[in-house]
């Protein structure tokens, strides 16, 4: 059983920035790999700033955190959130998403091209 001591205020805002379908997607990839902008990009098939300002409301709600490689941001889950066993919880019953990480990471030469 899943049990804090958040305010019902904070894992509202929580639920409400995971309702929208993009950022819960990102968050199930970033919970297993880091990733940049562009790759959310190609993956998503959305503009640049569209998926910087879904990530940059989940970095605003302390869910993911960024880290500065050379010239380029990578995101991650932040573990350290207070929302983190929340969000596990979550993610245990939401469909993986190995076939977009598939595309994302392994099949895709986007982080070869821009993220080194």
């Amino acid at each position: 059983m899943f049990t804090s001591s958040l305010l019902i205020e904070d894992v509202s805002n929580v639920l409400k920035l995971l309702s929208d379908k993009t950022r819960l997607t990102m968050i199930a990839i970033l919970v297993q790999q880091e990733c940049c902008v562009c790759e959310f990009v190609e993956a998503f098939d959305m503009s640049q700033p569209s998926i910087s300002q879904h990530l940059r409301k989940l970095k605003d709600g302390g869910i993911v955190k960024e880290t500065k490689k050379g010239q380029w941001v990578y995101y991650s889950i932040n573990k350290q959130s207070e929302f983190y066993p929340l969000i596990s919880n979550i993610l245990e019953h939401t469909p993986t998403q190995t076939e977009l990480i598939d595309k994302l990471i392994k099949n895709s030469p986007v982080r070869q091209k821009c993220c080194n």
